[in-house]
């Protein structure tokens, strides 16, 4: 394992022409603290965790000190936000230290997100608040540990420097990680300006770096983009499967890899609703959970439109074409599997989609219905108590339970087996809004980060009992339903 100072820095992005990027420092805060700090991320940087404890670590991941072979740049790119087009957005507030290998071969980006302005900060002070910073250090986790790609963090360093917001709250910053944080608005800005060469120069770097199994087809770019299809549409049918919303997937926002990057007024759902909306400004509904998979593929177009120049229309078409195939074969498998269904029926859409409406209907918690289904029985006396009284309607799980029981007969499902496996993919526990608000509350009201530090090892293992902790398998209280999160950070 390495210490802090023998990191191995190789900055391909900054390598690239300075069109794609400005160089810039990161803006020092004063009297910088750990707020906390994430070993499994440290692992993946060959980082030796107690490296954590040194003074230099919260100077090196402020960005008071830059770290030998970092090269820090702001990347410019832009996007459609909300469905409009902004010619110019780019890292504002996050600043790209340099890339870090591992002894695996893997890089790393090291981003600063709050380090300060740049020159794509619009005016604004280039910060973010504690409570963001925390926000996104603890889902980024969360999904990762879900089986769900995600960015990263390794740190959240905390300062009492005042930043202004809808009120007054004090900076910090979050040394957040990731393979690449090129999105889809990278490509966009440069086909906007007309600037082709940088269009191609850009998909011939990522291709090179994260797309090497299309590196050698007849024509790279449309199996590159038909690649960038099927990894979007897998991770959103993630997202729907474990009833999590984004809650601004603008094309700034979308990962080229297929990651869930960005993460800003995210919500994990509750009760069932499939027009969940966990953005406030989000006024109609754009960015609403059940509105996830057409935007996926609305942004996908808007990225196929800034390859044309490499791809014909008759090549951008047929990726486009084959999204919601991806999909829907994705949801299915991981869908099959949380209810325990071992082989795939033709009546299997039919079925999901009573249970779906039943949990609407009746406003059930969707996390703990589908662990609780783990221990169903299908015995045909037993009424299966504890899932019959989550609904408002008992009678509409009983109608959903007969042919539900009729489904595991059919392919001689063993109780005790399909529940083994349910296990594996029904979680206990998620990150919901109310647990994110305390432990943000906890860190900014009373500089207690114990909560943080308490949810990053309960959410690392989501699918395990910790009995310990059943108080956070409990359903949302009605307060911490009823949360909604802003884009201000």
């Amino acid at each position: 394992m390495k210490k802090l100072t023998e990191l191995t820095f190789d900055n391909t992005y900054a390598r690239l022409p300075e069109a794609f990027y400005r160089r810039v420092k990161p803006t020092s805060v004063p009297a910088p603290y750990l707020v906390s700090f994430n070993a499994a991320a440290a692992e993946l940087l060959d980082l030796d965790g107690s490296e954590a404890r040194r003074p230099e670590f919260v100077e090196y991941f402020c960005g008071n000190r830059l770290l030998p072979g970092a090269d820090p740049i702001a990347a410019l790119y832009a996007g459609h936000q909300f469905g409009s087009w902004v010619p110019q957005l780019g890292d504002g507030r996050a600043i790209l230290l340099g890339e870090v290998r591992n002894g695996k071969g893997e890089r790393w980006d090291l981003q600063l997100k709050g380090a300060g302005p740049t020159p794509f900060s619009r005016g604004f002070d280039g910060r973010a608040v504690l409570r963001s910073c925390v926000r996104e250090y603890l889902c980024g986790e969360a999904m990762h540990n879900l089986g769900i790609r995600s960015t990263r963090a390794l740190s959240i360093v905390g300062s009492n420097l005042p930043v202004q917001r809808e009120r007054a709250e004090t900076a910090a910053v979050l040394l957040r990680m990731a393979p690449t944080h090129v999105r889809f608005g990278t490509f966009e800005v440069f086909v906007n300006r007309g600037q082709i060469e940088n269009v191609k120069a850009l998909a011939d770097y990522v291709i090179a770096q994260f797309f090497l199994e299309v590196a050698d087809e007849k024509n790279k770019y449309a199996a590159f983009l038909r690649e960038v299809v099927r990894r979007t549409a897998v991770m959103i049918a993630q997202w729907q499967a474990f009833g999590f919303a984004h809650g601004v997937m603008n094309t700034d926002n979308m990962s080229i890899l297929g990651i869930t990057i960005d993460y800003g007024p995210f919500g994990f759902m509750d009760d069932y609703d499939p027009d969940f909306i966990p953005n406030h400004s989000d006024h109609s509904g754009r960015y609403a959970f059940n509105q996830q998979p057409h935007v996926g593929l609305w942004n996908l177009s808007c990225l196929a439109h800034a390859l044309l120049s490499l791809v014909s229309e008759e090549e951008a078409f047929a990726a486009l074409d084959s999204y919601e195939a991806d999909f829907n074969d994705a949801y299915e498998l991981l869908m099959r599997a949380k209810l325990g269904l071992a082989e795939s029926e033709a009546d299997d859409h039919a079925l999901l989609k009573e249970l779906l409406d039943a949990l609407a209907a009746n406003a059930v918690d969707y996390t703990n219905f589908f662990r609780r289904l783990n221990s169903f029985s299908s015995a045909p006396d037993d009424h299966n108590d504890l899932l019959r009284d989550m609904f408002l309607d008992p009678a509409s799980f009983d109608s959903w339970a007969t042919k539900y029981r009729a489904r595991l007969r059919l392919e001689l499902s063993v109780d005790h087996e399909r529940e083994s496996r349910m296990k594996r993919v029904n979680p206990k526990y998620v990150l919901r809004n109310y647990m994110a608000q305390k432990a943000t509350a906890d860190a900014t009201e009373k500089r207690d980060y114990t909560e943080i530090d308490r949810l990053l090892a309960l959410l690392s293992r989501p699918f395990d009992e910790q009995p310990e902790c059943d108080l956070y398998a409990a359903s949302s209280p009605d307060w911490g339903k009823r949360l909604v999160v802003s884009c201000s950070s």
